[in-house]
C-alpha cells in the first residue's frame, strides 16, 4: 500500500470519569476502574467482595462530592480537555502530513470507551491506527490497562489494521520543552517548586514496574532543561488509595511538612498528568493549598497541566511523527510530510532560574 492511501487513525486514551458527579454514576465508574486487575493486583477472591460489599458501598457517595466541586456545564474537565486536545492534534498533524487522518478519543474506563474510538477511527477508514495513552511515564497501572483495552476491543475485529503503540514518552525533547515552557511562561523561579507524579504500590515497583524510574527521570530533565538549583525543587507522590506502602515521598506530607517548616511560597505542577482532571484540580489546587497554609505555609500556586496548549500540541505531533517516520516502517510506509521539526532536543532560549532570565526570551 501506498502512503497516499494510508489513513491514519490517531487514538488518545485517558484513564476516564465518571458519566456524571452523581453516586450511581461513581458506582458505575469505581467498579470497573477498581475492578481491573492492572490497577488493584490484589487476588480477585480476596479484592472483588471487598470491592463490592464495602467500597462501593461508601466510596461512591465522596468521591461524587469531590467531582461536584470541579465539573463544568459542558461536563467532566478530564474528558473536555481530552476532546480539545484531540482536536487540536489533528488539525496541527494536518498541517504536517499530506497522508489522510483522524483523531479520536478513547477512556479505559467509563465513557466514550476504547471501543468507541477505535470504532469512530474505523468508520472514518483508518488502516493505520496509532494508540497514544496520555501517560508520559508507562505504569502497568495506565499505559498497560489502555493497551489491555486495545487489544480487547481489536481481538474481535476480523480485520486488524496496522497498529503501532506508543506506550510512553517520559524524555522525548518535545514534552521535556512542552512542560518546561509551560513552567518558564507561569512561574517566576521564586520560592520552592513541587514536582508531584501520581503514585502507585510500592510492590508494583519491586515487581519490575519502570514508573518511578521514569517519573524521576522526567523531574530531573525538567530542573536541567531550566537550570534549577537542586535546594529550589523536589519530588513527591499523590494520590495513594488503601493500607499497602506507595511511593514516597507522599505529597500530602510533604505539603504538611513545607508549611509547618514555615516556607512563604510554593509552587506545585503535575508532570504526569496530561490533562487538569479531580487529582489536580481539586486533591492539589484545593485540598492541597488548604493543607499546606493552615499548617503555616504562605503563597500556594498550582500551576495546570498542559491541556489544549499549543506547546502541548506540537509536543505530542512531534512524538507522533517520530514514531511514525523510523526506519523500520520502511521508505514506503512513512507519511508524506508537509515540513520537517527539529527533532533532537536542542535547548531553546528559555528563562533560567533562579538567577537570571535569557533575554533572548524577553
Amino acid at each position: 500500500m501506498t502512503d497516499s492511501h494510508r489513513t491514519y487513525g490517531i487514538l488518545l486514551i485517558n484513564t476516564g470519569t465518571p458519566d456524571a458527579p452523581t453516586p450511581p454514576a461513581l458506582r458505575r465508574y469505581l467498579a470497573q476502574f477498581l475492578g481491573d486487575p492492572r490497577v488493584i493486583e490484589y487476588p480477585r477472591w480476596l479484592w472483588l467482595p471487598l470491592l463490592h460489599g464495602v467500597i462501593l458501598q461508601v466510596r461512591p457517595r465522596r468521591s461524587a462530592a469531590l467531582y461536584r466541586r470541579i465539573w463544568t456545564e459542558e461536563g467532566s474537565p478530564l474528558l473536555l480537555n481530552t476532546r480539545r486536545l484531540a482536536s487540536g492534534l489533528q488539525t496541527a498533524l494536518s498541517e504536517r502530513m499530506e497522508s489522510p487522518l483522524c483523531t479520536a478519543v478513547g477512556m479505559c474506563y467509563g465513557n466514550p470507551s476504547v471501543a468507541a474510538g477505535l470504532q469512530a477511527l474505523r468508520d472514518q477508514g483508518a488502516d493505520h491506527l496509532i494508540v497514544l495513552p496520555l501517560f508520559p511515564q508507562y505504569s502497568a497501572t495506565t499505559t498497560g490497562a489502555s493497551v489491555d483495552a486495545v487489544f480487547k476491543v481489536l481481538q474481535n475485529w476480523r480485520w486488524v489494521p496496522d497498529l503501532q503503540i506508543i506506550s510512553g514518552y517520559h524524555e522525548h525533547p518535545a514534552y521535556i520543552r512542552a512542560v518546561s515552557r509551560n513552567l518558564a511562561a507561569q512561574w517566576d523561579g521564586a520560592g520552592k517548586l513541587l514536582m508531584s507524579f501520581h503514585g502507585i504500590p510500592v510492590s508494583y515497583v519491586n515487581r519490575g514496574d519502570p514508573y518511578q524510574a521514569q517519573c524521576l527521570e522526567t523531574a530531573a530533565l525538567i530542573a536541567g532543561r531550566l537550570a534549577l538549583q537542586p535546594e529550589s525543587w523536589s519530588v513527591s507522590f499523590q494520590s495513594r488509595f488503601g493500607p499497602e506502602a506507595w511511593l514516597q515521598p507522599y505529597t500530602d506530607a510533604e505539603l504538611e511538612r513545607l508549611g509547618a517548616a514555615g516556607m512563604d511560597r510554593l509552587s506545585v505542577v503535575c508532570p504526569g498528568f496530561a490533562v487538569d482532571c479531580l487529582e489536580t484540580l481539586d486533591e492539589i489546587n484545593r485540598e492541597g493549598r488548604i493543607q499546606f497554609q493552615r499548617a503555616g505555609g504562605g503563597a500556594f500556586a498550582y500551576i495546570p497541566a498542559l491541556n489544549r496548549s499549543p506547546d502541548h500540541v506540537e509536543a505530542l505531533a512531534d512524538i507522533i511523527l517520530s514514531k511514525i517516520q523510523h526506519p523500520d516502517h520502511g521508505a514506503g510506509q512513512r507519511p508524506v510530510l508537509r515540513r520537517q521539526t527539529d527533532l533532537d532536543g536542542k535547548p531553546e532560549p528559555l528563562r533560567v532560574f533562579p538567577h537570571k532570565r535569557d533575554e533572548q526570551d524577553e
